[in-house]
């Protein structure tokens, strides 16, 4: 993998609207984007962006996630959110998956790669994006896995991260867990049941989610040290602390937690993430490797942005990454409203993959 990741091309905010409009509008441009369309207000608002600049040249296929028993409300926003990508990416579909089988064994990520192997990208596509914004990790990242691949066997074609970001809206957005916890589709355990690993778990701590922790601890046996990820700087300057105190007995006296070993990232920035677990990863498999077979396992939930940055990491170091499936979603405090035209203020673009970095040597 390309040695650029650390230091690729990203937009933030404002800055990602420009560079949509000053790349995208380029005539020659045809572009492909994988995305949601669930409830999340989020869901259109990559889309719709790329839609006013390119018009008939964006392509698109859209995931709607399917969990059986959905609060009517979420279903109807769901509803919502379909047809307004239908609208504005005509040159698109929108699949709906079955996130369990009929005995509730998660499969949404298997069925998303079997869709993407068998997807046919647009003549002279130039431009694969993945929107993140309203997907599930299950569902993102296998998807990047592939488009990535994809992408790597193509010539002159570009692969992009974009999110939308709504850390408030995201802590807000609760599962009810599954029964147990497992891979995401392409992230498995290379150690699982190794006497002599040595591993570290790397839990993203986010309101309301001890229960699928839990699950996802219980799972992985016998554990060399835990680094729980926060979100520093945030939106919220206090996010990071609140967070501590909701899991202070869980973190420090139920997981023997070393406040030195608490590991804070920008909820702003995926290549803080990416950085941050890339280094951790060095010096822990430098410091353990002559007496213990060294893994890292991550588990992402909370913020797209920081899932993103776990993301690269992952696929960048082939590492795990242990989950909980979520049978259903619920919004604390109501369903979100309907995205307006101005969309969301908190936006990621990172230019992951291009022609741009051809003869990059870091």
């Amino acid at each position: 993998m390309a040695d650029h990741w650390s230091n690729c091309i990203t937009h933030f905010d404002e800055d990602v609207g420009t560079f949509i409009a000053e790349y995208f509008a380029q005539t020659d441009r045809i572009a492909f984007v994988f995305g949601g369309a669930g409830f999340d207000p989020r869901a259109t608002h990559v889309s719709r962006t790329l839609a006013g600049v390119m018009g008939n040249r964006l392509h698109g296929l859209f995931v709607r996630e399917e969990r059986g028993d959905n609060n009517p409300v979420l279903v109807n926003a769901a509803e919502a959110n379909e047809r307004n990508l239908s609208a504005t990416v005509p040159n698109s579909d929108v699949v709906r998956v079955d996130i369990f089988e009929d005995d509730k064994a998660p499969v949404g990520g298997v069925r998303v790669s079997e869709r993407l192997r068998q997807l046919q990208l647009p003549e002279g596509v130039t431009d694969v994006i993945l929107d993140m914004s309203a997907l599930s990790n299950s569902i993102s990242f296998p998807a990047a896995q592939i488009l990535l691949s994809r992408v790597k066997q193509l010539s002159g074609v570009s692969f992009h991260i974009l999110v939308a970001s709504d850390p408030d809206l995201d802590d807000r957005i609760v599962g009810e867990p599954s029964e147990r916890a497992q891979a995401i589709r392409g992230y498995q355990r290379k150690l699982a049941g190794i006497k002599n690993a040595a591993t570290i778990w790397l839990p993203h701590l986010a309101p309301g989610r001890d229960r699928v922790l839990e699950k996802v601890r219980s799972s992985l046996g016998d554990i060399h040290k835990i680094c729980p990820v926060l979100p520093f700087p945030a939106t919220n300057p206090r996010r990071a602390d609140d967070l501590l105190a909701e899991y202070y007995q869980q973190v420090f006296q139920e997981w023997g937690v070393d406040g030195r070993d608490l590991l804070y990232v920008s909820e702003r920035n995926p290549l803080d993430s990416y950085r941050s677990i890339s280094t951790l990863r060095t010096r822990h498999f430098k410091t353990v490797a002559d007496y213990y077979e060294p893994e890292l396992v991550l588990t992402p939930i909370g913020s797209k942005v920081m899932a993103a940055g776990a993301m690269m990491a992952a696929i960048r170091h082939n590492i795990a990454v242990q989950y909980v499936e979520a049978l259903r979603f619920e919004v604390v405090g109501g369903a979100p409203a309907v995205q307006t035209a101005k969309g969301p203020q908190r936006l990621a673009h990172v230019w992951l993959e291009g022609p741009i970095y051809d003869g990059y040597y870091a």
